[in-house]
């Protein structure tokens, strides 16, 4: 079933307030991460200093929130570039995967999903759910914003049959859930279309989103 996302008369201004929104989450997570680490190896016991593989670990957790920051920019000036309703540029979306929220078609190839648990958050859940919304499976995840490649399998390892399948991220710090949010996952665009004076962007599944909501693009797998 296809579901359409309907642009309200302000959807512009909207997904101008989100992006900003979402840049703004992300360089706050980015700052607090920054002086977390920063205090941790200033007051650091010297009779017990910091394990260099923890160390090495939280560094790699810093980079990629930096990168995050660094590639949600570059989207924005993508998207600007772009335009409310420049259909040419839309056309050179067609035949690559888009990173949106929303259902994703599996057919056998494996579905990469991308993660952004909390700062805060010790552990990460993904919950996949199939076309009618039952959840068929629950995966651990690692407390990473590292894209995370689901092949189709269930927490036993048994196969789940082709079809259309929706992910989330639950992320909990000190066994309390902080955040349950819809994860970003690449999809393959299809075609690309102008309705009400914005683009839209029809996905392999099906689902249909607005072209600034599309927060990362690459060469089909």
């Amino acid at each position: 079933m296809d579901i359409i996302q309907t642009p309200a008369p302000t959807q512009a201004t909207n997904s101008a307030i989100g992006n900003a929104a979402t840049s703004s989450v992300l360089s706050s997570d980015f700052e607090v991460f920054l002086k977390m680490l920063t205090a941790q190896a200033e007051y650091q016991d010297p009779l017990e200093p910091i394990d260099s593989s923890e160390y090495a670990a939280q560094l790699a957790q810093f980079s990629m929130v930096e990168q995050q920051v660094m590639t949600n920019d570059l989207m924005q000036e993508m998207l600007a570039a772009l335009g409310a309703n420049d259909m040419s540029g839309a056309a050179n979306w067609i035949g690559m995967e888009a990173l949106v929220q929303g259902p994703v078609k599996f057919e056998g190839s494996s579905i990469t999903i991308a993660p952004n648990p909390p700062v805060a958050a010790d552990a990460v859940t993904l919950l996949v759910t199939n076309e009618q919304g039952t959840e068929v499976t629950r995966l651990s995840l690692p407390v990473s914003a590292e894209p995370y490649i689901w092949d189709g399998l269930d927490s036993d390892g048994t196969a789940l049959p082709h079809g259309e399948y929706s992910f989330q991220v639950e992320s909990v710090a000190n066994g309390e859930v902080l955040l349950t949010e819809p994860a970003l996952a690449y999809n393959r665009v299809t075609e690309a279309r102008i309705e009400n004076g914005s683009t839209l962007l029809v996905l392999e599944s099906g689902y249909m989103v607005h072209a600034n909501n599309v927060t990362g693009l690459r060469e089909a797998s």
